[in-house]
């Protein structure tokens, strides 16, 4: 079994057109096709747009605490 991911757009017409290269010819193959949306292109980085905006404020926990942090070291400026 062999897995290929692409990304198509649907024509004015509202048909999809694929074309696939598979690696094999006179054989037959059972195809399956999921599709599935595309909302938001990713960033650099891979999230979507709106990804941020939507978990800000989603903690449903018990509410975060940060303990003391302790003195600070004194540190040698090196340069």
């Amino acid at each position: 079994m062999q897995t290929i991911k692409i990304r198509s757009r649907v024509g004015d017409d509202g048909i999809l057109n694929l074309q696939v290269p598979v690696g094999t010819k006179n054989q037959k193959l059972d195809v399956l096709i999921v599709v599935q949306p595309v909302t938001d292109d990713p960033d650099e980085n891979g999230w979507s747009p709106d990804f941020f905006g939507a978990i800000v404020g989603g903690w449903q926990g018990n509410k975060l605490i940060r303990p003391p942090q302790g003195e600070f070291e004194n540190r040698q400026d090196f340069q």
